[in-house]
């Protein structure tokens, strides 16, 4: 059925009209969205129904700090169950060993080089880049960010988090301006419990839930389209995040349109605080691991919410979930409670341990369970994954991820086997990290030391072929080299 534009509009305004007194009560921001959810209706009307699409980030947790990868200590029955519901990914990469770059990849399929967010607090996205949430509206999706934004500042004015206020306008760039409909969002990390107070004396760690005359303000607020949330958002960080991704999703459904929620959880990012109800598990512990492991548990069981909040809504079967961390963990082995076990290196390093994540995705009817797959994927490959399933046109302009498509619908040949030998580049300060299938090379300054190694023999970068097999070697430098400098030419705008 064709439906007029003018129909539509004219349909809007009287129901809108029959309902005034109930549509001037609301904020301006949700105003909007009723709008935009009465025309999303029909602008949709011919297109079926669309999947639902959530993608889940945690914030430095380690490879090896849930269940489901081995973790043996760490309570994530939530997230195991979940994972064991589709497919879990036994080599999954950040696009970034920290976590302002990865973020950005997840959004634009690109490698955070080419958009000049080379580390964290650094850049912002920038308008010309094309975002999933962009591209999803464009569609009729409803779009929403809950969590860690960490791509940009979230106020122009006073003082807010690493940067934002009157002190860095030109990074300005809230979530809105990249294809949000609407968000609650920090600009940066904040505590995992109580997040907007710290003690007086604070360590970078941990610490124990602080009384309300014993605190100070954190110092990171959070926001939405219509300014600061002033409520004291008290108890776990992970339950504030969910509760207002639940109401999104909750809208969205009521009104029968598709949703993307984009839900970016500090946890288990420093500094970890976790209420006695979370430590208690593991008392047995110094007091660091059981607010970190504390602080994950309490993710987990938000995990579970969510499941349970999406089966009692009907929502399971046409939802896509995705879930990963943003990079490895903080802190050194074995005197920090995060874990990449049994990989080399942590946050910061492009060795597997900083940039090899815990991840999975759950699509009922269409993914089949209890799976896992040692295909190399990462999180620049969201966007043409999601882009190829709703048969959306990709933007004109050098791509980075690919579209694991023919994985999730259980293909083989060569659709499969160009997932298997891709090529993967990464670029952080001085190291640099090239993947050809199952051989990564590996420089830690910049080319002048060369490692070359089989993670199909070696996960754990403890054998350098370097010497022995020359012609791979100088194969992959000159590959790396070639994609440096079409990464160059990203970052002067010669894409836009």
């Amino acid at each position: 059925m064709q439906v007029n534009p003018l129909q539509q509009v004219q349909f809007m305004l009287d129901l809108i009209t029959s309902k005034w007194g109930a549509f001037l009560r609301l904020s301006a921001c949700h105003r909007l969205l009723a709008c935009w959810l009465l025309m999303g209706g029909y602008l949709l009307e011919t297109q079926g129904a669309a999947p639902n699409i959530i993608l889940m980030m945690a914030d430095d947790l380690g490879w090896c700090d849930v269940g489901f990868n081995g973790n043996r200590v760490v309570h994530t029955p939530h997230l195991d169950a979940l994972s064991g519901d589709g497919l879990i990914f036994d080599r999954f990469y950040a696009a970034s060993p920290v976590c302002s770059p990865t973020r950005g990849s997840c959004l634009t399929g690109r490698h955070p080089a080419r958009y000049k967010i080379s580390t964290a607090n650094a850049g912002h996205i920038l308008t010309e880049e094309t975002t999933i949430a962009e591209l999803l509206a464009s569609k009729g999706y409803f779009t929403g960010h809950f969590g860690k934004w960490h791509l940009g500042t979230l106020t122009q004015q006073g003082k807010d988090s690493n940067r934002g206020g009157d002190r860095n306008l030109q990074h300005y760039a809230p979530p809105t301006a990249h294809g949000f409909h609407t968000y609650f969002s920090t600009e940066a990390k904040t505590p995992t419990w109580d997040s907007q107070w710290a003690p007086r004396k604070r360590s970078q760690t941990w610490w124990n839930p602080v009384h309300l005359l014993d605190r100070v303000p954190y110092g990171t607020s959070y926001w939405t389209p219509d300014g600061r949330v002033s409520e004291p958002l008290p108890g776990d960080d992970s339950a504030m995040i969910m509760q207002r991704a639940l109401e999104f999703m909750e809208k969205a459904s009521e009104a029968d349109r598709p949703f993307l929620a984009v839900i970016w959880f500090h946890t288990p990012h420093l500094p970890v605080v976790a209420g006695k109800e979370w430590t208690e598990a593991y008392h047995t512990l110094g007091a660091y691991h059981q607010h970190y492991y504390g602080s994950i548990s309490a993710l987990d069981h938000q995990v579970g919410r969510l499941r349970s909040f999406l089966q009692s809504r009907e929502l399971k079967q046409n939802t896509m979930l995705w879930f990963c961390s943003d990079n490895g963990p903080e802190g050194q082995s074995f005197k920090a409670p995060g874990s990449a076990w049994p990989l080399q290196g942590r946050k910061r390093s492009l060795h597997e341990g900083g940039i090899r994540v815990p991840a999975f995705m759950v699509w009922p009817g269409k993914v089949h369970s209890g799976q896992r797959t040692s295909l190399p994927v990462m999180t620049s490959d969201y966007l043409p994954t999601l882009l190829d399933i709703l048969e959306v046109s990709l933007p004109a302009r050098p791509m980075d991820g690919m579209s694991l498509r023919p994985l999730l619908e259980g293909g083989t040949g060569h659709p499969v086997d160009a997932i298997e030998q891709r090529e993967i580049g990464f670029q952080f300060g001085r190291q640099t990290a090239w993947m050809r299938g199952s051989l990564k090379y590996y420089s830690p300054d910049g080319g002048k030391t060369d490692y070359l190694y089989d993670l199909n023999h070696d996960e754990q970068e403890s054998i350098n072929l370097a010497e022995t097999q020359t012609a791979q070697l100088q194969k992959m430098k000159d590959a790396l080299r070639a994609w440096q400098f079409s990464c160059s030419q990203s970052a002067e705008g010669l894409d836009y």
